[in-house]
């Protein structure tokens, strides 16, 4: 497909996100790309726009290092019938994406907000006025993609309108860095925050890994962009 197809959209999405986490040049599959990662829950991960199912199960098969990811953009349950042993899901994605404009957030009373860039990453940061985490985001610039990454808000400053400060404020950043459009992976939590903020809803994701020897599931460790 072309740069408006969903190999296209997806392939926007990695570029930025790899410049968010520091990870390898994506690698190009017949099927997608591979990434190189490089962290013990998160060795590599396998990213399929159009997956189909002797790719998918090619690359289970094949699969022998914990740590593993595929990001199928698909359903879980469409993929499901395709693992094998040892596989598991974390929760869904949904590729969502906006066009950027100016626009610097209203940081509620009590609040502070700082922004700052550095190798190619804008973070945005949330405090209370004594100095306490609030919340956080942060966004990887590629050309014309920036990628909201990591979007994050303490428990106890949850439902304050917080999630939407760091959201605009990354949004303005990317704007003014050059960008044109803003790409993100949401969580179930995370993807209601960002339609009311107009973000579109492109393609689900699902998310799974192989962890043959963990009896349950981590807890999402990305509450709101992955």
């Amino acid at each position: 497909m072309g740069e408006s197809g969903i190999s296209g959209l997806v392939r926007s999405w990695v570029g930025g996100w790899v410049v968010s986490r520091g990870a390898a040049e994506p690698v190009d599959e017949p099927w997608g790309w591979t990434v190189d990662v490089g962290q013990s829950a998160q060795v590599a991960r396998h990213v399929l726009p159009e997956p189909t199912e002797p790719d998918v199960r090619k690359l289970v098969a094949a699969t022998t290092a914990p740590g593993t990811w595929l990001k199928v953009f698909t359903d879980d349950d469409t993929v499901r019938p395709w693992l094998g042993p040892g596989w598991r899901f974390d929760v869904p994605g949904y590729l969502m994406t906006v066009p950027l404009a100016a626009g610097a957030p209203v940081v509620p009373a009590g609040y502070t907000l700082t922004t700052w860039e550095r190798g190619g990453v804008v973070r945005a940061l949330v405090r209370t006025g004594a100095g306490h985490f609030a919340a956080r985001g942060q966004l990887g610039l590629a050309g014309a993609v920036a990628v909201a990454d990591q979007i994050e808000t303490a428990p106890a400053h949850r439902r304050r309108g917080l999630g939407s400060v760091v959201m605009r404020a990354l949004e303005d950043a990317g704007h003014r860095s050059g960008a044109e459009t803003g790409f993100l992976v949401a969580t179930p939590e995370g993807k209601a925050l960002y339609s009311t903020l107009g973000w579109t809803l492109r393609a689900t994701m699902a998310s799974l890994y192989y962890a043959p020897d963990a009896p349950d599931a981590p807890e999402p460790t990305e509450p709101a962009a992955v």
